[in-house]
């Protein structure tokens, strides 16, 4: 029988609550734990998560501002407040360590995480993200944009949506029938008001700049990115250069975001990477 997700999962009776999650397998020792990009959720992983553990622990969280991780403290919209999160996620789950695999915001937070909780990574998947902006004044400049971007999902979320989507960072999602279609459909789902509590909070303009810390990761990377996004398959390779445990890999025919486009490349190159830790 095929295994799948178990239902969300989180404690409202604590003080501080911790993010929602969905569990596919038993508890053990080997786990990944998948964070989703910005305006996703847990739901994002149902359908290739179980494929991908096949006999590891399956872990995919909500992060602040998604899905059920809603109305949360403050603090928990920020990267550090994140980091955090994901740390209680794992001690929710019972797992110590777990492998992280990120997809643009969820890869920067995942960075984050293996920087600040290192005894808690086992290793690193960075799919589309970046280690940050080098320069303040990028920051700022982010920032402000950022800013603007929350306000107008506040006033139209299906207009931003579909402006969102016709970026020319998600053009190859034309290239798969319906996709996009099916995208903004579930980004629905979620509330604007909370996204952007998350935007203003975890943007790319409120990340500090990790790539100085890179020469510090210790586990193994891989960072993953597609063929038709430069951007961020330069990326890639310079975090490949910079880690001293990276490797890059750049799936052809794919986008910004690799496992909805290629999802068979994408499994492919996660299972080789799991499979790599285990020897």
């Amino acid at each position: 029988m095929k295994p799948v997700f178990r239902g969300s999962h989180s404690r409202e009776k604590t003080p501080v609550r911790t993010f929602s999650f969905r569990t596919v397998g038993e508890p053990r020792e080997e786990a990944v734990l998948f964070v989703h990009g910005f305006m996703g959720s847990s739901r994002d992983w149902v359908e290739l998560a179980p494929a991908a553990c096949e006999g590891r622990y399956g872990i995919a969280v909500d992060l602040p501002g998604h899905g059920a991780s809603v109305g949360l403290p403050a603090e928990a919209y920020t990267p550090a407040g994140a980091s955090a999160g994901l740390a209680r996620v794992l001690d929710d789950a019972g797992v110590r360590r777990a492998v992280l695999a990120g997809y643009s915001m969820g890869g920067r937070v995942a960075l984050h995480f293996a920087l600040h909780h290192p005894e808690r990574c086992a290793g690193l998947v960075l799919e589309s993200a970046s280690p940050g902006l080098a320069r303040a004044s990028e920051r700022a400049v982010r920032r402000t944009v950022d800013g603007r971007r929350a306000e107008r999902m506040c006033d139209d979320f299906g207009a931003f949506l579909d402006a969102w989507y016709r970026q020319p960072l998600f053009a190859s999602l034309a290239r798969h029938e319906g996709l996009r279609e099916r995208m903004i459909e579930a980004r629905r789902r979620n509330d604007p008001a909370e996204l952007a509590r998350a935007l203003r909070g975890m943007g790319t303009g409120e990340m500090p700049s990790l790539w100085e810390r890179l020469p510090c990761l210790g586990v193994a990377t891989l960072a993953l990115a597609g063929a038709l996004d430069a951007k961020y398959a330069a990326l890639a390779r310079r975090v490949a250069r910079s880690a001293p445990h990276a490797t890059a890999a750049v799936v052809p025919h794919a986008g910004h975001n690799v496992h909805a486009e290629r999802p068979d490349a994408y499994l492919t190159h996660l299972r080789a990477f799991l499979q790599n830790l285990s020897v």
